[in-house]
C-alpha cells in the first residue's frame, strides 16, 4: 500500500481537514522534467514501506489516485472553514497583550499588514504550484532548491509545529491549575502537587498525549478541528461580554472570606471616587493608549505572525477544493484571512479595554486575578484546555513524519522508532515549556524564526527559482516584488531576533543587578 502524505489532512499548527469519507490523501508523484531538462523525479516514497501517515484509513484496500488524477470534492465554504481553523490557534491568547505594548492604532497598522502581506505569499505559492504541479510545502523547497530547499522547509515547519505545541502545553500549565483550584475551591498559595503546573503538564503529556500519539492514525481526531474553533468562537463571545462586567480599575481577588466581597464592591465602586487623584489614577489606568512604544513592543509582530502562519496547509486544502483554480483558491484564502482578522481584533481590542496595561501575556490568566471562580470564564478554560490537549498529537504526527523523511528516508516503519521519537519530541517540548518563564518567550522565538521563513522568505524565493525567466525574467514586476518581499522578511526576521535578544540581555541585566 502507498502511504499518504499527513500533511494532506494533518496541520501543522495543531487542526485538521475533515474532508469527508468519501475523500483521500493522493500521493504527490511529480513527472516533470526540472529547469535544465534532466530526469523526471518522483516525490512519493520509492519504498512503499514508510510510516502509514493516513488521515483515515482507507478500507477498501483501493489504489491511492494519482495526484494528477485526484478530483476535489469539499465545497467553497468548507474550504473557507478549514483554512480559518488552519490560521486559528492559541496566538490569539497573546494578542491583547500585544495590542497593550504597541496602542491600539498601530497594533492595527501591524495587524493589517500582516494579514495581508500573509494574502501576497498564499499568492506567490499558488502560482508556484500552478507551474509545477505540486501541492506541498516542502516538495516546492524540493523543486526549487532540491534536497537542501525540502530540509529547510521540513525545519521550518518543524520548528513551527514544536513552537505550537509548546504554546498549547504552556497553556495546559497556566490553566488547568486554576481550573481545579476553582472546582476544589482551594488555596492557590497552597502546596499542593495538583496545583503545580508543572507536575500537570507532565501528567497529562503522558497519560492523554503520549498513547493518542503513538497511534498510526489520528483520523478520529480530525472532528476535534470544529470543536477547536467553536472553543475560539466562545472565547471571543466570552472576552466581549466580560468587557462590560468588569470594572477598571478592578481589584485582586482575595482568598480571606471576610475580606472577598470587600475586595470585590472596592473594585465595582471604584468609578465612585470623588476626589480629584483618585479620577487621576483611574484616568491613567483606564485610558486606551493609541500609540505605545517599550521593550515588549518587539514581540508584537512575532506574535502577529505566529498567528497568521497557515501556508503549509494551503496548498493541501487547493488540493482538496472542488474544481480548482487559483483564483478561486485565492478567494478561499482571502475570506479566511478576513474572518480571522476581524476574529483578532476583536479579541486583542475588547481584551485590552477591559484590562489595558494589566494584561497579561496569555489572556485568560488575567482573568483569575478578578475572580478565579468565574462560572463563565471556567467554561471558557475548560473548553480551551480539551481542545489544546486533544490538538497536541495531531500537530506531533506531521513532526514525526518529516523526521522520518529527514533522517530515516529508507526505513520501514517501526514500533520503538516510532515510539522513540514521540517520547523525545514530548520531553523537549515540556523542558521547554517547564524553563519557559512564559508564553510569552514562545509566540516570540517562532514567531521570530519559523514563522518569517513561512509566511515571507520561501513563498519568495521558491516563486523566483520555479516560475521559468522566460515567462517572467528577473527584472519583471512579480519577480522585483517576490525578491522586496523575502528581503522584507529577512530582515524582519533579525530585526525580531535583535530585539528579543536585547530585551532578554536587559532583563537579565537586571536581575543581576537586583541581587
Amino acid at each position: 500500500m502507498e502511504p499518504s502524505q499527513s500533511e494532506m489532512n494533518i496541520l501543522s499548527n495543531g487542526k485538521s481537514l475533515d474532508f469527508g469519507d468519501d475523500s483521500h490523501v493522493p500521493v504527490k508523484t511529480q513527472l516533470d522534467e526540472d529547469q535544465n531538462g534532466l530526469s523526471p523525479v518522483r516525490y512519493d516514497d520509492p519504498e512503499g514501506a514508510l510510516e502509514s501517515a493516513e488521515f483515515l484509513p482507507s478500507g477498501d484496500g483501493k489504489k491511492s489516485t494519482r495526484f494528477t488524477d485526484f478530483e476535489g470534492k469539499t465545497s467553497f465554504g468548507m474550504s473557507v472553514f478549514n483554512l480559518g481553523n488552519a490560521i486559528m490557534g492559541s496566538g490569539i491568547l497573546g494578542l491583547a497583550y500585544a495590542m497593550a505594548n504597541t496602542g491600539i492604532l498601530l497594533f492595527l497598522f501591524l495587524l493589517t499588514a500582516v494579514a495581508a502581506l500573509s494574502s501576497y505569499s498564499i499568492h506567490l505559492l499558488l502560482k508556484s504550484s500552478g507551474v509545477v504541479g505540486i501541492r506541498a510545502y516542502e516538495q516546492l523547497g524540493y523543486r526549487a532548491f532540491g534536497t537542501p530547499g525540502k530540509m529547510a522547509a521540513g525545519i521550518a515547519i518543524t520548528l513551527q509545529n514544536i513552537g505550537a505545541m509548546s504554546s498549547y502545553l504552556y497553556i495546559v500549565k497556566s490553566e488547568l491549575p486554576l481550573v481545579i483550584q476553582a472546582f476544589l475551591k482551594a488555596d492557590p498559595n497552597s502546596d499542593l502537587w495538583y496545583l503545580n503546573g508543572n507536575y500537570l503538564v507532565i501528567l497529562v503529556s503522558a497519560s492523554i498525549i503520549l498513547p493518542l500519539a503513538l497511534m498510526k492514525q489520528l483520523g478520529y481526531l480530525g472532528y476535534t478541528s470544529g470543536f477547536s474553533l467553536s472553543c475560539m468562537v466562545f472565547f471571543l463571545s466570552a472576552v466581549i461580554y466580560k468587557k462590560f462586567q468588569i470594572p477598571c480599575p478592578f481589584e485582586e481577588f482575595s482568598m480571606n472570606v471576610t475580606s472577598t466581597h470587600h475586595a470585590v464592591n472596592v473594585s465595582s465602586h471604584a468609578h465612585e471616587y470623588t476626589n480629584g487623584l483618585g479620577h487621576a489614577d483611574e484616568d491613567a489606568h483606564c485610558a486606551p493608549r493609541m500609540l505605545t512604544i517599550n521593550s515588549q513592543t518587539a514581540y508584537t509582530i512575532p506574535i502577529l505572525a505566529f498567528a497568521f502562519v497557515c501556508h503549509p496547509e494551503v496548498l493541501p486544502i487547493y488540493t482538496e477544493l472542488r474544481n480548482p483554480t487559483k483564483k478561486k483558491m485565492q478567494k478561499v484564502s482571502n475570506i479566511s484571512i478576513l474572518v480571522m482578522y476581524t476574529m483578532y481584533f476583536l479579541a486583542a481590542l475588547f481584551g485590552y479595554l477591559t484590562f489595558y496595561d494589566q494584561v497579561e501575556p496569555e489572556l485568560l490568566h488575567t482573568y483569575s486575578r478578578i475572580d478565579p471562580y468565574d462560572t463563565l470564564i471556567l467554561c471558557v478554560r475548560v473548553a480551551v484546555l480539551t481542545a489544546v490537549t486533544l490538538t497536541v498529537p495531531i500537530v506531533l504526527f506531521p513532526v514525526r513524519r518529516a523526521i522520518q523523511h529527514m533522517a530515516f528516508p529508507t526505513k520501514s516503519f517501526n514500533w520503538i522508532r516510532h515510539i522513540a521519537i514521540a517520547v523525545v519530541l514530548l520531553t523537549i517540548i515540556n523542558m521547554l515549556v517547564i524553563f519557559a518563564p512564559n508564553i510569552l518567550g514562545i509566540f516570540g522565538v517562532i514567531g521570530a524564526t519559523s514563522a518569517p521563513c513561512l509566511i515571507f522568505i520561501f513563498p519568495a524565493v521558491f516563486y523566483i527559482r520555479i516560475v521559468p525567466k522566460d515567462k517572467e525574467p528577473m527584472t519583471s514586476v512579480p519577480k522585483i516584488l517576490a525578491a522586496c518581499f523575502a528581503a522584507l522578511g529577512v530582515s524582519f526576521m533579525v530585526m525580531s531576533l535583535s530585539f528579543i535578544i536585547i530585551d532578554w540581555t536587559t532583563g537579565a541585566s537586571r536581575a543581576a543587578g537586583g541581587h
